[in-house]
């Protein structure tokens, strides 16, 4: 006779019943991957986003480590949580990659885009851009009679409330970084 006794009809305490449940609702997840520094490495790991239908809205990659030839890779994708434990995984495989953090589910962190954002207009609309850029702390890096290039560095909404808000005015064209983020703390 077994010493684990289960109700009849229950399935809580059943042993078939103990991989996590996941819900269908895609999220937004920033992964920050560290990676050789080498040819073909980033072509790897697009090819693995591009080979399964995964969508990429951002990505950055820079050397962070001359001496040790390291890059980070920070990419922001959406997708269920099956399918993000699945990039995970994938990316984990890959031989030039040593390390891939989930910043989204790992603690608070920070997030920025710089962007640069050219906005065309005359009277009442270049004196309300004006404005408006001064409320984002938005710098205006170029200036002609005819139109405006400012600057804006902050997370990804404030970048996009701010582009929503100069549309109306004359915005003509955008320029992003996509984001650079990093877990807060010591660690």
């Amino acid at each position: 006779m077994s010493a684990l006794k289960i109700k009849k009809g229950s399935t809580s305490h059943s042993a078939y019943n103990l991989r996590p449940t996941f819900s269908d609702e895609p999220e937004t997840h920033t992964l920050a991957v560290l990676v050789d520094n080498e040819p073909g490495v980033l072509a790897r790991v697009i090819g693995l986003f591009a080979g399964r239908g995964y969508n990429i809205e951002s990505l950055t990659v820079a050397e962070v480590d001359h001496t040790g030839h390291m890059s980070r890779i920070t990419v922001v994708t959406t997708g269920t949580p099956q399918v993000i434990e699945q990039i995970k995984a994938q990316l984990g495989r890959i031989v030039s990659v040593h390390a891939v953090h989930d910043l989204t589910v790992e603690g608070a962190s920070v997030e920025r885009e710089l962007a640069l954002f050219k906005v065309a207009g005359a009277g009442e609309k270049r004196v309300e851009a004006l404005r408006l850029a001064d409320i984002f702390r938005a710098n205006a890096v170029d200036s002609t009679l005819e139109s405006f290039i400012f600057e804006l560095t902050g997370a990804p909404e404030k970048i996009d409330a701010f582009a929503d808000l100069m549309r109306p005015l004359g915005l003509i064209e955008v320029a992003r970084t996509g984001v650079a983020a990093l877990s807060r703390g010591a660690e």
